[in-house]
């Protein structure tokens, strides 16, 4: 197939692999979003008269045909295609002839690669939103079968206050659910269809913009065309941000985890399978996972930056630099998806140990509730505080199971709130099936091959 701009020259070996790199590669991952897109353009097309009724019939037969060879893995795209844009005119083109040149009219590859990121991210918004929840879910698990177990509190790593192994692992799980909550806020941003912006200052034809934006499922579409092309990269960059937000959680955890398991705690135990070893140390069992949650949340946070830096001092209006914000974009989001169903798994198959935790509480982590005790019998919190902490040899130790109890303030170990965050669970689950359940019937009705979603 030539390229889509070819016209009386050939391009250059090394500008060709220049220009192209990896990006072909990375196209594949779009490959069903961009038949969505190129459906309803198509249905587009035909609404203001540019194709026949049976051109149209053609061109969706050759759209379903591609999706089905996709689907079995059996739609390459080289170098020499570019893109999977000219892969698909281009079979379009062998197979169906004239109808086939004419499925770009109208628009340009600018927002016909924006048109596929948009339906890409806003179903990566879900997919994330999906694992997030389940995971969630088990952090919530966690705590509700060890919700009378004490645990030492820490603040600067230190000894602090009475906690509980339900408060610590709940607090994960609230954080969670709050970066799923900001995952929708984006996706309706991300919601709004770009088609039709064609390179960023529309074209003469009378497009239906709305009538194509309803077709892939969009609740709106993207007004200003020059808009819609300057969006690209900021709104690749909204997502990494939230991916990265998940993944600074995880980090947390992660490093917790990998303090709480070491021997000199005891707190807890790694799944043996979830561990690898040593190449020399044969006792070795290593938290190799915990570890590289850490550098992956790093790794997460350089696809963001990689994507700011490149449209930070682009002018308005489209330019090649935007190619390059595509392979960050799909790494970002894949690592993410990863990262959070590995730690899911690790959070389902925690081994805790009670005992170890109970001996853990220490006398001196009462400290302020003897403060506390004080203040109730009349003294005043300064001179309280002086008192205990002038006497921290005379702290009496107590019941830390008992001790939990005490603390009925919300949130706190004996007013944990497990029902609600089951329930806010469960109403953000049904949120991210819905609209997955809607996705799914939008595209089936345009391409029945894509029966569920894209990704």
């Amino acid at each position: 197939m030539k390229k889509l701009w070819e016209k009386n020259y050939t391009l250059d070996s090394m500008m060709e692999h220049f220009t192209v790199r990896n990006d072909y590669v990375y196209d594949e991952e779009l490959m069903l979003s961009d038949i969505i897109g190129s459906a309803a353009h198509a249905k587009g097309l035909e609404r203001i008269g540019i194709l026949t009724a049976e051109e149209l019939e053609n061109l969706l037969k050759g759209l379903r045909e591609i999706a089905s060879l996709r689907l079995s893995s059996s739609f390459p795209i080289t170098v020499k295609d570019e893109d999977c844009h000219t892969a698909i005119e281009g079979y379009l083109t062998e197979h169906y002839g004239e109808c086939g040149k004419k499925i770009h009219t109208g628009r340009s590859r600018n927002d016909q690669v924006q048109t596929a990121l948009r339906i890409y991210m806003r179903e990566a918004i879900l997919r994330l939103a999906s694992h997030s929840i389940s995971f969630s879910s088990s952090l919530i698990a966690l705590a509700e079968k060890n919700e009378d177990v004490p645990m030492p509190g820490r603040t600067h790593m230190q000894i602090a206050m009475p906690s509980s192994v339900a408060l610590w692992a709940l607090s994960y799980a609230e954080e969670i659910l709050e970066e799923c909550s900001m995952l929708f806020s984006l996706y309706k941003v991300l919601d709004q269809s770009p088609l039709g912006s064609a390179a960023s200052y529309g074209v003469t034809l009378p497009l239906d913009r709305l009538y194509t934006a309803s077709l892939m499922g969009f609740s709106k579409v993207q007004n200003n065309v020059l808009y819609a092309n300057n969006s690209r990269g900021k709104f690749e960059a909204f997502f990494l941000d939230h991916a990265e937000y998940i993944a600074l959680t995880i980090s947390k955890l992660s490093q917790d985890l990998m303090l709480f398991t070491l021997p000199e705690f005891g707190y807890f135990s790694l799944p043996r399978e979830l561990c690898t070893g040593s190449s020399i140390m044969p006792q070795k069992k290593n938290p190799d996972g915990l570890e590289l949650a850490r550098s992956r949340a790093s790794l997460i946070g350089s696809c963001s930056m990689r994507v700011k830096s490149i449209i930070r001092a682009l002018p308005s209006g489209y330019n090649r630099d935007f190619q390059d914000t595509k392979e960050p974009l799909i790494e970002g989001f894949r690592t993410t998806e990863e990262l959070v169903m590995i730690m899911d798994e690790m959070v389902r198959n925690l081994e805790v140990h009670p005992d170890a935790l109970i001996k853990a509480c220490v006398p001196e982590l009462y400290a302020t509730d003897r403060v506390m005790e004080k203040v109730l019998s009349g003294g005043n919190f300064r001179d309280s505080y002086k008192d205990v902490g002038l006497n921290l040899d005379k702290v009496d130790g107590e019941d830390p199971v008992s001790s939990l109890k005490k603390r009925t303030s919300i949130g706190t170990t004996g007013n944990l709130g497990l029902e609600e965050d089951k329930m806010r669970c469960e109403a953000l689950k049904a949120e991210v099936d819905e609209r997955l359940s809607f996705l799914s019937s939008v595209y089936g009705a345009l391409i029945p091959e894509i029966k569920r979603v894209v990704l």
